[in-house]
């Protein structure tokens, strides 16, 4: 099972790597800058390539870049839509150093411009950015619907994905806390819930899981992650959702609120659930 969670990259590349081995993680998520937005810090070769021996040593995979909060392909504002396409740009080229890697943002908020408005705009960025030849997969966070969130639905991320046209570099994120917020019944109904996203988005475009409890009930639309077992889904659904057929090789992602002694718990936890 390739299991983390995020991570600091305030002190570099290598130490995400020695950070994820001291909690016994095999794959972590990081962002590549301040998840405010802002320029990133220079890109140090021998920093990556020590990450690279890490990952290669310990038979890691998939560790996945977050984009900033702030990165808004469907804002009403040129310059916010110009700073998306840029950040975007610069990840991915950063994330080209890396084997097997994925790149993770929130699909946007359309600001009131409506949701067809907003998925033509983050699916015309795309069009832009993605190269056949680019190694990282980018995906498309599913969200809790708060506000003008898009991707708050199964459909709205398969209506983005339909217009993407090298869809072999796209695919998506699935976040428990946020799906169970936007009203899909993971706790009661899982097979039901995963048979919805197979037959309108297809499981081969679920490329990891965000394995966040939440701290309001579902339907809530409030996106506010609570610590394993300690919210609203309780700790029964994440050991059904680790152990699922359909679900169980894909890389999870701890995205709780913790530091890396609590993220070191919930990774034994996880792994002790294991069947």
């Amino acid at each position: 099972m390739y299991i983390g969670c995020h991570l600091s990259f305030s002190k570099g590349y290598e130490n995400l790597g020695n950070d994820a081995l001291s909690i016994g993680a095999n794959t972590f998520q990081f962002f590549t800058r301040s998840p405010q937005g802002g320029k990133a810090r220079e890109l140090d070769l021998a920093d990556v390539e020590k990450l690279n021996a890490i990952l290669k040593d310990n038979n890691f995979d998939h560790i996945l870049a977050h984009a900033p909060y702030t990165l808004n392909p469907c804002s009403n504002k040129d310059y916010v839509k110009e700073f998306a396409e840029m950040v975007m740009r610069d990840d991915i080229y950063r994330m080209s150093f890396f084997e097997n890697s994925l790149y993770n943002f929130h699909p946007g908020s359309h600001v009131g411009q409506g949701v067809d408005k907003g998925i033509e705009m983050i699916v015309e960025m795309l069009n832009k950015i993605l190269s056949p030849t680019q190694k990282t997969i980018v995906l498309l966070e599913t969200m809790a619907g708060k506000g003008t969130e898009i991707g708050r639905t199964f459909e709205e991320l398969a209506q983005i994905i339909a217009g993407v046209r090298i869809k072999n570099k796209i695919g998506v994120c699935l976040d428990t806390c946020h799906i169970y917020d936007a009203g899909y019944d993971i706790v009661n109904d899982l097979d039901g819930v995963i048979d919805e996203f197979d037959r309108i988005i297809g499981l081969e475009k679920l490329k990891a899981i965000h394995l966040n409890d939440s701290k309001n009930p579902m339907g809530s639309h409030k996106d506010r992650h609570e610590k394993i077992g300690k919210g609203s889904l309780g700790l029964d659904v994440f050991e059904r959702i680790i152990n699922h057929p359909k679900l169980k090789h894909l890389p999870f992602y701890l995205e709780t609120p913790n530091e890396l002694v609590g993220y070191q718990e919930e990774i034994e936890l996880l792994k002790s659930l294991r069947k």
